[in-house]
């Protein structure tokens, strides 16, 4: 294990998150709020990176499959606990550090979970502070960090393998992972650019514009205001955030194809994609015809498509009190958080392309019980899916199924009700964020141990466990 090499990249992310934060600051100088917070910020962010990085500038060797594991885990719970920094200083807010690394946590990991009980109380440098963490945080730094990894002389294949999910590492935009790297980050800022223009036009002010994009197009939830999308009342809005956060839960490989050959074929033909839409759609009318009873005639249709899309594609927005709904309504959009968004997008859950290939296995299976000899092979996009591959997404599944339930236990053995503790765990691990019951609105009520355990799940759900879970094994650390 090359840990010189580690300490560099490290150092390297934590001085490229520094200079993100004279962003803020500037908004600061812009509206006459206190610089104090964000300079402190900057200058312990950046010394910290600089210390890191300077030792062991002169490190050569290559990234290897271990050490791109170990930097991807490393860099969340580095850059969540960094992150606090500015929410510790900030004078106004006065909150304990384990809630400051819960916000923090929650934004780069695009959760949208927060402990803040009156977001319009927030100034507003430290709003587009959130809004710009969840926005970083949803196609991943590390993807930004790959194209600058070359320059200084650092492969970064493998911690382009650990970061990213299956379908892109195996779909490279390009042959070189530097312009691969610019590629997404190319995507990801035209859909922001595009959002906020939109956000803008429907009736949004240039700042919360800007900070909606950031949440929409990262799939993260986080608002500046309480009431999250639902403050503004117009419907306008609402189908633009329900354009962009369908948008922004495909595959980007598809933007960028898309971008490439002005053809709308891809999204046509891609299998996750027509998978992902049949979801959505089959949620729609089951929940409308479940309407028909008279239990969701008092909310409004847009609102109901609104809250579904929300849910699937794991980004958290609110736009009415979905609390008190039919428990059926709620049950069925926080189980659909666990099918999540599409892979090599910024969304969480399992992800659409691991369901439809456990369904289709199971489809395999029960064709096998009747013609035990017939050869049945699983497709995705007309290719044949190895065993090895079924073998290995059915293995996630379950673990991530027992995760969910070691940390909703976790919460109930805390003191927490059944409902809190499962609700709170799926919104964490899902990277959702709304949840029920105690953390219904908010998490302020929550218990430090629990805030600790959903901060952790938050990493957990990002990483997609098995970066994570890896680490934790003794054959990770004695091969």
């Amino acid at each position: 294990m090359n840990y010189y090499q580690i300490l560099k990249i490290t150092g390297i992310i934590l001085l490229i998150f520094s200079f993100f934060l004279l962003i803020p600051l500037s908004v600061a100088v812009y509206y006459g709020d206190n610089i104090d917070n964000f300079v402190k910020s900057f200058l312990i962010i950046f010394f910290a990176g600089l210390l890191t990085y300077l030792p062991n500038k002169r490190e050569k060797s290559q990234i290897k499959i271990k050490e791109g594991f170990l930097i991807v885990t490393i860099f969340w719970f580095v850059l969540s606990i960094f992150g606090s920094i500015p929410f510790l200083f900030d004078s106004q807010l006065n909150i304990s550090v384990i809630d400051a690394i819960f916000e923090s946590t929650s934004g780069w990991t695009t959760t949208g979970a927060t402990i803040m009980t009156s977001i319009e109380s927030l100034s507003r440098p430290l709003l587009l502070y959130r809004q710009l963490l969840q926005w970083l945080g949803g196609i991943g730094i590390v993807v930004l960090v790959l194209a600058i990894l070359p320059i200084l002389g650092v492969g970064g294949m493998y911690l382009y393998k650990a970061e990213t999910s299956s379908p892109i590492k195996d779909n490279k935009l390009s042959p070189r992972i530097t312009e691969t790297a610019k590629s997404l980050w190319g995507v990801y800022m035209i859909l922001t650019l595009t959002c906020a223009a939109f956000y803008y036009l429907a009736g949004m002010n240039l700042f919360d514009a800007i900070g909606h994009s950031f949440s929409t197009v990262s799939i993260g939830g986080f608002s500046t205001h309480t009431e999250s999308i639902g403050f503004y009342s117009n419907s306008y809005i609402k189908v633009i955030c329900i354009l962009f956060m369908f948008l922004s839960a495909l595959n980007f490989v598809l933007h960028f194809l898309f971008y490439k050959t002005k053809s709308f074929h891809n999204y046509f033909t891609n299998s996750e994609t027509k998978s992902f839409v049949t979801i959505i759609i089959s949620l729609v009318i089951f929940i409308s015809v479940f309407s028909f009873g008279g239990q969701l005639s008092k909310i409004d249709n847009i609102d109901l498509i609104f809250h579904i899309l929300s849910f699937v594609t794991t980004s958290g927005f609110t736009v009415s009190d979905y609390g008190s709904w039919p428990a059926f309504v709620i049950t069925l959009i926080f189980l659909s958080s666990f099918i999540g968004a599409c892979s090599g997008s910024a969304g969480g859950g399992i992800k659409v392309i691991r369901i439809t290939i456990a369904l289709k296995s199971i489809k395999k299976q029960l064709l096998k019980v009747i013609h035990p000899k017939a050869q049945i092979s699983i497709k995705v996009n007309n290719k044949k899916v190895e065993d090895i591959t079924i073998e290995t997404i059915l293995s996630f599944i379950i673990l991530y199924i027992i995760l969910f339930l070691i940390s909703a236990l976790l919460i109930m053995m805390s003191g927490h009700d059944l409902l809190t503790s499962l609700s709170a765990t799926a919104a964490c691990i899902n990277n959702l964020g709304p949840a029920l019951g105690d953390a219904y609105g908010n998490y302020s009520a929550l218990n430090d141990f629990s805030k600790a355990v959903l901060s952790l799940m938050m990493i957990v759900g990002r990483l997609e466990i098995y970066t994570f879970v890896i680490l934790i094994t003794k054959y990770f650390w004695k091969y």
